[in-house]
């Protein structure tokens, strides 16, 4: 059939399984990854991509679809805390600076690149983090001092974060905060604020090239949209109004179990 051919006809057969999803799972998982997402500051595109996958979801689409509903929905949370002025201007300049390069060498290097021991990497780094954050948060919501060489520590963890999610095809959202927190010492809303912000904006490039490789089923994105962006703000909104340390051990909490799962799932 030639490799045209096969192409057309995979794609035809994704298009068409999608006639057996199940509709009212996929708003529940945008319902619960909007409310977690602003709730802890990520975009949720990492998490949701085997949750539709597993509803019956393609995973080419399941990979592509929670990008263009992740930049409103990350928007709708950013604005909740922008209006309690807890973006931190400098370092969403010096993400964004680092980050949006960062991100489309990474999309480029997975030619070489397995993005499977990457992933392991990351279950690794966030099950640890998440462990640090539940046994030992901050004393305090507000930071008075910037660690040492806080500009080179700003550039590493975007440059990091970025590369990561253009190997991973997502917005970062999931590294970010937890490296603000850990790396840039960060409070727990300010590093919510500032990673929500910047993962609305590295989610563009991937939802760009997705779209044009015919890859975001526009239905999926829309069920699973309406459902994400006001619960993120509802979830953004939830966490204003709770305590920074009880907020930062349900985080690590969140975190250390969302680790540990992967990585023996992928045992």
């Amino acid at each position: 059939m030639g490799w045209i051919g096969d192409t057309c006809w995979k794609w035809y057969s994704d298009w068409r399984s999608l006639w057996v999803v199940n509709w009212w799972a996929i708003l529940l998982i945008g319902a619960g990854v909007g409310f977690l997402g602003g709730l802890f500051g990520k975009g949720g595109s990492a998490v949701a991509t085997p949750l539709l996958h597993a509803v019956g979801v393609p995973a080419i689409v399941a990979v592509a679809a929670p990008l263009p509903a992740t930049i409103p929905a990350t928007l709708a949370a950013t604005w909740a805390y922008w209006r309690e002025r807890l973006v931190d201007d400098q370092v969403l300049r010096w993400s964004l600076a680092f980050g949006i390069p960062a991100t489309a060498l990474g999309a480029l290097a997975t030619r070489w690149i397995s993005g499977g021991v990457l992933v392991e990497v990351t279950n690794v780094i966030v099950a640890g983090l998440g462990l640090r954050f539940l046994l030992k948060p901050n004393e305090t919501e507000i930071i008075d001092e910037m660690p040492s060489h806080y500009g080179l520590r700003l550039a590493l963890v975007a440059s990091v974060v970025g590369v990561a999610a253009g190997l991973l095809a997502n917005s970062g959202g999931f590294l970010l905060a937890p490296l603000y927190l850990a790396v840039l010492r960060l409070p727990i809303k300010a590093s919510f604020a500032t990673s929500l912000a910047v993962a609305a904006v590295l989610a563009v490039p991937g939802t760009i090239v997705h779209t044009a490789l015919g890859h975001v089923n526009w239905s999926v994105v829309a069920v699973f949209g309406v459902a994400s962006v006001p619960l993120s703000y509802v979830g953004a909104r939830v966490a204003l109004r709770t305590h920074g340390r009880l907020l930062e051990r349900a985080y690590g909490g969140v975190l250390a179990v969302l680790g540990i799962t992967l990585l023996v799932v992928g045992l």
